[in-house]
């Protein structure tokens, strides 16, 4: 099968999106791989995708068409995520068929394994809920293989490797960060912010849903994350590094001076 028919086969309705906007999906994915070759160096000399025999495989055991954001990230970084892997979750296909063909997990309707966690102090891998399925993609939450007790994690896997993109190659390399919590009036009220950043140069470099945002300039970046399902509220947490302390406050006076969000400094 030729690789592309995966990019551009219709997603079922319960992933939040009509059959007829591919081309807005296929627009979000290409921002998100700009996103990441220009943020992860060496990532486009060493990422590899699975081969579709591979993510018909996937999808046989879940029973039902995979994500189109996770089919994306299967054709890109199925076989190795390059230097965007994380050190203890292998993400590969071949590691996920692995784990169901060793009955390590079983298939479930709601859930897909789609990290291997290898720490076996804390075995907790990471799955997709597809009760509750948003923008192309899907929850991430994780547990133990067989156990029923789940830690959410990301709204979406898309946000998952973003936020981690920027957090690890740009902010945590920054020679200035802080951290702290933004708390709203309203579950969205990111909204409210968004302006804020656009005035100070800052572009979303990816949409995003009411629980994180991404802000990035050539200088500065910052992050917000809330935890899905939580009870967090009106309350996220945000990452913020730049090339200057002067900067960085300025940034952080704007936001405070919007009101659009109480604003609290850790670090």
């Amino acid at each position: 099968m030729d690789p592309s028919a995966w990019m551009t086969r219709s997603p079922p309705d319960d992933y939040g999106i009509p059959a007829d906007s591919m081309s807005t999906h296929e627009e979000v994915e290409l921002e998100m791989e700009r996103l990441l070759l220009r943020t992860v160096p060496g990532l486009e000399e060493q990422w590899r995708g699975a081969v579709p025999v591979t993510i018909e495989k996937i999808e046989r055991i879940v029973g039902r068409p995979l994500p189109p954001f996770y089919r994306w990230f299967l054709s890109r970084m199925g076989q190795s995520m390059g230097p965007l892997a994380y050190p203890t979750l292998d993400f590969s296909a071949e590691r996920v068929l692995a784990c169901y063909a060793q009955k390590l997990v079983k298939p479930e309707p709601r859930f897909l394994l789609i990290a291997y966690e290898s720490d076996a102090m804390m075995p907790l891998h990471l799955f997709y809920d597809f009760n509750a399925p948003s923008r192309n993609d899907a929850m991430v939450t994780s547990r133990e293989a067989r156990g029923k007790e789940l830690t959410d994690a990301f709204e979406t896997l898309r946000e998952m490797l973003a936020w981690g993109a920027l957090s690890l190659f740009r902010i945590d390399r920054a020679p200035h960060t802080c951290s702290g919590s933004l708390k709203g009036d309203t579950t969205d009220f990111l909204v409210d912010l968004d302006p804020v950043m656009s005035s100070l140069g800052f572009i979303q470099p990816i949409p995003t849903g009411p629980l994180c945002r991404l802000y990035e300039r050539p200088d500065a970046v910052m992050v917000c994350t809330g935890t899905p399902r939580a009870g967090t509220g009106n309350r996220r947490a945000f990452d913020l590094g730049g090339n200057s302390v002067g900067r960085l406050r300025r940034i952080l006076g704007e936001i405070s001076s919007a009101r659009v969000a109480e604003l609290q400094v850790k670090k």
